[in-house]
């Protein structure tokens, strides 16, 4: 856990850079032209992050936080002292909160 908080508190700054410097007014002399970006689709316009560099913080910590559990669930499926069914409820959680379907060998890519 400590180590996700010290990923987590170094990533931080690097999405304060991922933003996007300020346009210059409207007909100020000498601002360079930029292209137009291709209109995204109508019902998603206002929510468009496709030329985002860097992805959000809450998908890192999340990614960070599921580090961590795949870590505890690696350490689950190799105690053989540790019951299947038990084992086998934590990976159906763990399932549901990442979306996929989990195993003791999928764990391995995290």
């Amino acid at each position: 856990m400590r180590v996700s908080v010290i990923l987590l508190l170094c990533l931080l700054p690097v999405g304060a850079l991922a933003q996007a410097p300020a346009q210059p007014a409207a007909g100020a002399a000498g601002a360079p032209a930029t292209l137009p970006t291709p209109a995204p689709k109508p019902e998603q316009s206002w929510r468009d992050t496709s030329n985002y560099v860097f992805q959000s913080v809450a998908r890192t910590t999340e990614d960070l936080q599921h580090v961590a559990y795949a870590l505890t669930l690696r350490e689950y499926c190799s105690n053989r002292k540790i019951p299947d069914d038990f084992v086998k409820e934590r990976l159906a959680r763990f399932s549901a909160m990442t979306g996929r379907e989990e195993s003791c060998r999928t764990l391995m890519d995290y």
